[in-house]
């Protein structure tokens, strides 16, 4: 398989590290330093590139009928646009706030941790997320997947990074070091509480599931998620 990367920071060179040891080729490196290869080459895209260049890195591949996996969060605005114009091109695209395959079991658990606790009046849920310094967006993607799997789940009306609202879920995004990623999701009551928490430990299983979802998607037409990849829908 031939990969284009969009964006080659942290989490590039980490997939195309991954991708070369499961006999995979790198084709392009498009970043904001530097252009190597050919776009035009690749069978697909993967991008994590910084939030202010996904869109037009997405478009560039969508326009030659490259599907693209995505992780780049902080640009969900623009999602519609993403999609409505993969569909035109006849092509594919996967997002995922997280590509590692234990926060997307993680994201399972959550949601039936959400449905058992619906009827818990007595318990708060709040979401605590510890990402590295050099993380431009806050809160994670993972985070607000967490959120939105509790809200589809529960009477939680929304998210927020600061309420005061018993209807909210807050959400508490600390950046320090150089930490991965942790993620804890607490019901919290005057009596107990009760956590359950996804710790990473580094960025491979990040960049395994980004191309383990890019081998899946090569071929196929349409709009994704890691669920699909994982056949956890």
């Amino acid at each position: 398989m031939k990969i284009a990367l969009l964006g080659y920071g942290r989490m590039g060179r980490a997939i195309e590290k991954i991708a070369k040891n499961r006999g995979h080729e790198i084709v392009a490196k498009i970043d904001k330093d530097q252009i190597v290869g050919t776009l035009e080459h690749a069978n697909v895209a993967i991008n994590f590139s910084v939030p202010n260049a996904a869109v037009n890195n997405i478009f560039s591949a969508l326009s030659l009928k490259i599907p693209v996996v995505c992780g780049t969060t902080g640009w969900l605005e623009d999602l519609k646009k993403v999609t409505d114009y993969t569909t035109k091109n006849d092509t594919a695209f996967l997002y995922a706030s997280n590509f590692s395959i234990g926060v997307n079991l993680f994201f399972k658990l959550n949601e039936q941790l959400a449905k058992m606790m619906n009827t818990q009046s007595e318990y708060q849920v709040n979401i605590e997320e510890i990402h590295h310094i050099h993380k431009l967006d806050a809160p994670s993607g993972t985070a607000i997947t967490l959120a939105e799997g509790i809200i589809e789940n529960s009477k939680s009306s929304n998210w927020s990074l600061s309420t005061d609202n018993s209807d909210e879920i807050q959400i508490n995004a600390i950046r320090k070091g150089e930490i991965p990623g942790t993620h804890t999701v607490t019901y919290e009551s005057s009596i107990d509480a009760i956590s359950i928490k996804h710790k990473a430990h580094n960025r491979e299983g990040f960049a395994l599931g980004a191309v383990v979802a890019a081998e899946w998607i090569v071929g196929k037409k349409g709009i994704f998620k890691m669920s699909d990849v994982l056949n956890l829908s």
